[in-house]
């Protein structure tokens, strides 16, 4: 695996840093990676880069496989084993089957990319992924020319996600996008955080990444991947469809029914941090407005 390190956000734009992570820490771990043979890491690390809070993106975060409260993740996922894993890759490929981490793996370029992320309740953070596109996975395994859709499953155990023994959604959580969207260079199968291992209560083992949607569409936990030629249902949508549509964009324009989205709360900045302006795509629009053009961005939300 070859390893790389891509941002688009600069000092100002960083969510502030937990005391236990500071700059020399960082760059320790850079270097480590650098050691094992992802010399890439080192080279490219923007010292204009400052990191994210490690434990506000570890603590404060929705997964209600583990409970519906901001810390239920991060006090029950340890309860989740993560080794062996494997995602079962099926539906309009060449190459479908059950292939294990390992397998997913092999041949991926890991990069390490700051992300903002910002959830539909209208809060926000920035965070260090790291992972591999989505789009090199899907090469890998060939998408039929049919397909047009990609769907995704998370796992089911209630026995180790407590979560589950509620009818909180109806499980399994499931989300999806479109075969472009999919293929979009920004979209990421993250691995990890801040070099390191994903935390369970923020995925693990393996986690999707859309950075110009809202964070639910970000599927966590992941054992499958289908190419289909249908829209798939998602999670939320089914659960309301009146106030989570299937794209999800992040829009300032468009208002949850219950909320506006024109702002939202930066995590890590206090009690009394002013609220900040939502930009169109979180951020993104210069990248990914051309995926929509056309489209009623008021219907289609």
């Amino acid at each position: 695996m070859a390893h790389r390190w891509t941002n688009d956000l600069t000092q100002a734009d960083a969510t502030p840093k937990a005391a236990f992570l500071n700059r020399r820490q960082l760059m320790a771990g850079v270097a480590g990676l650098a050691s094992a043979g992802f010399a890439g890491s080192a080279r490219a690390m923007d010292e204009t880069l400052v990191p994210n809070s490690f434990e506000d993106i570890t603590s404060y975060n929705n997964f209600y496989e583990f409970g519906t409260a901001k810390d239920d993740p991060k006090k029950y996922a340890h309860e989740l084993t993560t080794q062996p894993w494997s995602i079962k890759i099926d539906g309009l490929v060449d190459n479908p089957g059950d292939y294990s981490f390992e397998e997913v793996l092999d041949g991926m370029t890991i990069e390490d990319r700051l992300y903002r992320f910002r959830c539909v309740e209208a809060w926000a953070m920035n965070i260090p992924w790291n992972g591999f596109e989505l789009a090199d996975l899907l090469q890998k395994v060939g998408v039929k020319p049919e397909a047009k859709y990609v769907a995704f499953e998370t796992l089911v155990r209630p026995e180790e996600m407590r979560g589950q023994r509620r009818p909180t959604l109806a499980w399994p959580y499931r989300e999806g996008l479109r075969l472009d969207e999919a293929m979009h260079p920004l979209t990421l199968m993250a691995t990890g955080i801040y070099g390191e291992t994903m935390p369970n209560q923020n995925g693990a083992p393996i986690r999707l990444v859309v950075p110009w949607k809202y964070g639910f569409k970000s599927i966590k936990s992941i054992v499958r991947i289908t190419l289909t030629d249908q829209e798939p249902a998602t999670s939320w949508n089914l659960a309301n469809a009146r106030e989570y549509g299937f794209y999800s964009n992040v829009n300032p324009n468009v208002d949850h029914p219950r909320w506006s989205q024109a702002t939202h709360r930066m995590i890590g900045g206090g009690l009394f941090a002013s609220r900040e302006p939502t930009l169109m795509f979180n951020g993104y629009e210069k990248d990914v407005a051309s995926l929509y053009e056309g489209m009623d961005l008021t219907k289609h939300f």
